[in-house]
């Protein structure tokens, strides 16, 4: 199977850890294919940042040529999913509900340990809308930002553990799920500190995909009112953009060539 894997910001860095956790916890068959927006943010932190990532993970994944059998949006807390969804005719999976879900299936609770306060929000929005906000027993912020993670891992998973080991003293979770993307690669050093089991997004989505694949359930996201096509001119965005940045008279109203 083929699944293509969005990161949500553009970082390149992020997106090659991305690529490497993916393959490496992929089947020998399963082949990864890893993308960076052609625009947005190189990180993504609050709300305009989100919703800006949002609108450039949907026109990058419009991009990508098909066939493919799963989409996977690697953001913690990122709502790309559900207009993907609209989008494309393949399952759609999000590293927020992957990492949630298969915490559930091993445990009773969940702690999320992501970045900064404004994260922590998001996340919790993601797990309310998702139906899986029961099972969390706390959501804990580092203070990290995004990039500080990429620039200074062993501090960064020093922090992570001393927040797991909170959560798993005070909050009472079970399992630990890493809530940033690029986090990945450090789930096994942080269980290894707090002796608890710890889920990656990452990981965790790219096994999801496989087993939905194997079962052969149609290959699609179920359709009903919700996820029609929509009506959209001027897609992908990027082509569109560029048109205005070559200075081409492209307008909303005149698409151009672009269209």
């Amino acid at each position: 199977m083929r699944v293509v894997i969005s990161n949500v910001n553009t970082s390149a860095s992020i997106t090659g850890a991305i690529r490497q956790q993916a393959i490496s916890y992929a089947a020998p068959d399963t082949v990864i294919e890893v993308v960076t927006p052609f625009f947005g943010p190189d990180a993504v932190e609050d709300d305009f940042t989100s919703i800006l990532s949002a609108v450039a993970v949907m026109d990058r994944i419009m991009a990508v040529k098909e066939p493919y059998d799963a989409v996977i949006e690697a953001g913690f807390g990122e709502g790309s999913r559900p207009g993907l969804q609209d989008l494309v005719q393949v399952p759609v999976v999000s590293i927020t509900e992957a990492a949630a879900v298969t915490a559930c299936l091993i445990g009773r609770s969940f702690s999320v340990i992501t970045t900064i306060n404004r994260a922590a929000a998001q996340i919790e929005e993601k797990l309310l809308l998702s139906g899986l906000i029961k099972r969390c027993a706390s959501i804990r912020t580092t203070g990290l930002r995004v990039l500080d993670i990429e620039n200074d891992r062993d501090a960064a998973t020093t922090m992570i553990v001393e927040e797991s080991k909170r959560a798993l003293s005070i909050d009472n979770a079970e399992v630990i799920c890493l809530g940033c993307a690029a986090m990945v690669g450090l789930e096994k050093p942080v269980s290894a500190a707090v002796t608890a089991p710890v889920v990656e997004g990452v990981s965790a989505a790219v096994k999801l995909v496989e087993g939905l694949h194997s079962l052969r359930l149609g290959a699609t996201t179920a359709r009903n009112t919700k996820h029609e096509y929509p009506g959209v001119t001027c897609w992908p965005l990027h082509r569109y953009l560029s048109g205005l940045v070559r200075g081409n008279d492209s307008t909303p109203e005149n698409p151009g060539p672009f269209a």
